[in-house]
């Protein structure tokens, strides 16, 4: 419940400052939508690792896959102002479900299962280096020193994490110990996978908001991602015994449903229409910063002074490729 009034509260907030700034302020607009959209994806990533102990990993993501494609049944229907789809969006579609969808929720709950939240947020740190490399190389954007020197700042800030007061980034005495140490390391790579597939969903997101709207990129995206994780899911749920999930368990499964199918999808492909993918990408230093939080204040995670200087790192570089430029005057 703490984390529900939480987004509760941010969503309200955000929707008032919308209201106020959407037509004097459209750039913020869109930051303010990129900002909560990581966000959330830092929180629920956090509140998969009590999910991940509890439910098979293809089955939490078959069941995370319907939550979402129930809630956005009426938004797979094309509105009449959208073109047909090409055969090349398509293929771009499929993309953007099997790398940012599939893959990245298969290498992240692993990834998270195997490690903790703090671990996450130390591996995520490098997602928008990848993303302004990503747009680099196939947008062809022009990326600003500025943006570059708030991607230094992202990843050498929440970097610090793995070499603050808490040992190994977070990661448990039982996962460290003896044996653990392959176990660990599988779960590193798997968060490695989900950084270049994460930043490959926004650069595809960046080409799909041109020809679709947000909300219908959202709906189909998700069908995908419930498609590929049928065969498995269903096969997980076969042999899983739904008597030992509590309540406050499905509570959670709900949010997590919800926040990873609907609302950050959304919430990030409606920003994307306002702001470059590269700059867009800086924003997921939102999404370590948030995932660490929610492992401390919520999982019972460690967190010590070294941690909270990385935060500030992270923040002022956020500043840094967001705050407007002084114009010089003309001669």
């Amino acid at each position: 419940m703490f984390v529900a009034d939480i987004v509760r509260f941010a969503v309200k907030k955000v929707r008032l400052f919308m209201s106020k700034s959407s037509r004097s302020r459209p750039v913020l607009v869109s930051y303010g939508y990129l900002a909560l959209s990581m966000s959330l994806v830092g929180t629920y990533i956090a509140l998969t690792k009590p999910l991940a102990v509890i439910f098979p990993l293809f089955l939490l993501a078959w069941i995370r896959f319907g939550i979402g494609g129930i809630a956005m049944l009426r938004w797979l229907r094309r509105p009449s102002t959208e073109p047909l789809l090409s055969r090349s969006t398509r293929g771009l579609i499929f993309l953007e479900s099997f790398l940012g969808n599939f893959l990245f929720t298969i290498c992240m709950i692993g990834g998270v299962r195997m490690t903790s939240a703090v671990s996450a947020g130390v591996i995520l740190s490098f997602i928008p280096a990848a993303v302004a490399i990503m747009s680099r190389v196939f947008l062809k954007e022009e990326v600003s020193a500025r943006v570059w020197g708030a991607v230094a700042c992202g990843v050498l800030g929440i970097g610090l994490l793995s070499v603050g007061p808490s040992e190994q980034a977070g990661v448990s005495p039982e996962l460290a110990g003896e044996g653990g140490g392959i176990e660990v390391w599988a779960g590193y790579l798997l968060l490695m996978g989900a950084v270049f597939c994460e930043a490959s969903y926004a650069v595809i997101g960046k080409k799909l908001t041109a020809v679709m709207s947000p909300r219908r990129i959202s709906a189909v995206v998700n069908l995908w991602g419930f498609v590929l994780t049928t065969p498995l899911g269903f096969y997980a749920a076969l042999h899983f015994d739904f008597s030992v999930v509590t309540s406050g368990t499905w509570v959670l499964v709900l949010f997590y449903g919800l926040a990873a199918s609907v609302w950050t999808v959304w919430l990030w492909m409606t920003g994307l229409q306002g702001v470059p993918a590269s700059r867009a990408g800086v924003f997921m230093v939102m999404m370590p910063i948030s995932a660490a939080l929610v492992g401390v204040l919520v999982l019972g995670e460690t967190l010590g002074k070294t941690e909270f200087m990385a935060f500030g790192l992270a923040l002022a570089g956020l500043l840094m490729a967001t705050l407007p430029m002084r114009r010089k005057p003309a001669a």
